[in-house]
């Protein structure tokens, strides 16, 4: 009888069996194989099959919790929406037909004598719906503009809800509808931790129609809300699904009357969101795994739906947005940044983002005591670093410094700006070792033909900043915990390399 072949692990085994096998051909050992976020065919099996494993009997599925503390489930989020030239002009329908008591318009005091406004109210006034309209609504909101907007809401005891304008007037709309749902709560409960409880929304809000005005944040189609915090000199917010409009009406004309540098700011906030939720650590190495459902966060890691639309958004954006810049009445790039705005809404409100959304909460927060930049393009009555702008100042050190956990994925992201904007570089050919400088130059290329400042000097930020810059970054864990390379720490070390970086560019 022939010698037993000697035993082998596990480990060795599935290593030989990777070799026959793609990660993506969903066979049940290659969906089980590996945590790179690509495996598109065995999420779309456990799609199809309701949750239940097609798998043999013994192996895992995706929709079988095991005891390990790393994510195995994503979930697919979005606002319903309607996008057309004129379909502001619908929302008194939408309301009559929900059989609205009384509707909460809430816009700012630039957008309130504006075409988007005129066409909402003589739509409301049309189909005989009773409303009361708020806009006090900050530019940049922070806790006192939330609360003036909390205790007006409370006031009237609104069954529906409108906004009308950029994302800050439809986060305060948003949290408006939550407290008044939670009339007893304080502010900081739903707020993320660690600088708020991060309580969950356990209660179903009321119907919230959102109307954007600018080609951004995408607000209309997540659950999010962001407000500069005082006593942290940052941004923080309130992320959770049950916040989400249940419609957002995406209007092409309503977009007309924004200046340039908005224009500008608001189509950055679109790139970054696109290029942030695409390099977003996988969803199934996000820990720990909720242990309910209603725990699951909004922001969850790249995911092969989010891809889909994270990719396409920033195709779009490189394409239409400098076109937006250079010419103020081109109707199709105003009308396709407008569309990547809400497609980047979806990738981003379902993967999230990370580094430069997380460094821009200190830079708009401190900037009140620090260089009080005043961005041209915006009137209002403070110091303001405009949140697509605040963004924008990392982004070119950012993606220098994510590109080794990724060389492939930002390797695509850095044909993309090619395609629209090309250097003469054969980016195939690049080594993985250059990706992350190559793609730090074609964005920083791209922020300088917009006329974004370049880097944080050229908005009154210095190097002995750094510290205070990184402290008020730490908090932001609901985006950090998402940002490929850092080492397992609170990444303070990486974090202050990035900033140093970011001085100039």
């Amino acid at each position: 009888m022939p010698p037993r072949p000697p035993l082998v692990s596990r480990q060795v085994v599935q290593a030989l069996m990777q070799r026959t096998h793609k990660t993506h051909c969903g066979c049940p050992v290659c969906s089980t194989v590996g945590h790179s976020g690509s495996d598109i065919m065995a999420a779309a099996n456990a799609l199809r099959s309701g949750g239940k494993s097609r798998q043999p009997v013994g192996s895992r599925g995706y929709a079988t919790p095991v005891d390990t503390p790393t994510e195995y489930a994503f979930e697919v989020a979005a606002s319903n929406l309607r996008f057309g030239e004129g379909v502001t002009r619908e929302v008194g329908m939408d309301f009559a037909n929900q059989k609205a008591r009384k509707v909460g318009v809430f816009t700012d005091k630039t957008v309130g004598q504006l075409l988007p406004m005129k066409m909402a109210i003589e739509s409301l006034d049309a189909n005989g719906i009773s409303y009361e309209i708020f806009d006090r609504t900050r530019v940049e909101p922070n806790q006192e503009s939330w609360q003036d907007a909390i205790n007006f809401a409370k006031q009237h005891d609104f069954s529906h809800f409108l906004a009308v304008g950029g994302g800050s007037v439809i986060d305060t709309c948003k949290v408006a509808n939550l407290f008044t749902c939670y009339p007893d709560a304080e502010l900081l409960d739903f707020v993320n931790a660690p600088v708020g409880k991060g309580l969950p929304i356990e209660k179903t809000l009321r119907p919230l129609i959102a109307v954007p005005t600018t080609a951004g944040t995408g607000s209309e189609t997540t659950g999010t809300a962001i407000f500069d915090y005082s006593p942290l000199s940052a941004k923080t917010g309130i992320a959770n699904r049950a916040m989400r409009p249940l419609l957002g009406i995406v209007d092409p004309l309503n977009t007309d009357s924004c200046s340039r540098e908005v224009h500008i700011s608001s189509g950055l906030d679109v790139l970054f969101h696109a290029l942030e939720s695409w390099t977003a650590i996988p969803f199934n190495e996000r820990v720990p795994r909720p242990s309910n459902p209603i725990l699951r966060p909004a922001y969850q890691g790249r995911n092969p739906v989010s891809d889909v639309f994270s990719e396409w958004a920033l195709r779009q954006t490189v394409k239409y947005l400098p076109r937006v810049a250079a010419d103020g009445g081109d109707s199709e790039a105003k009308s396709s940044m407008l569309l990547a705005s809400t497609f980047a809404g979806i990738g981003f409100g379902n993967a999230g983002v990370h580094l430069c959304h997380g460094i821009s909460y200190p830079i708009s927060g401190l900037n009140y005591s620090k260089g009080r930049y005043q961005h041209k393009g915006y009137e209002v009555d403070h110091p303001i670093v405009p949140h697509g702008i605040s963004v924008a100042l990392t982004g070119p050190a950012v993606f220098s410094f994510t590109a080794p956990s990724a060389p492939d994925r930002h390797r695509q992201a850095a044909a993309i700006f090619n395609e629209f904007q090309p250097d003469g570089i054969d980016t195939n050919r690049v080594s993985d070792a250059d990706v992350g400088p190559l793609l730090h130059d074609r964005i920083a290329r791209f922020l300088v033909g917009l006329d974004v400042p370049r880097g944080l000097e050229a908005i009154g930020y210095k190097s002995e900043d750094n510290e205070e810059l990184v402290n008020g970054t730490l908090p932001q864990r609901r985006v950090l915990d998402l940002a490929p390379g850092f080492k397992g720490n609170d990444g303070r070390e990486e974090l202050s390399r990035i900033i140093e970086h970011a001085m100039s560019f």
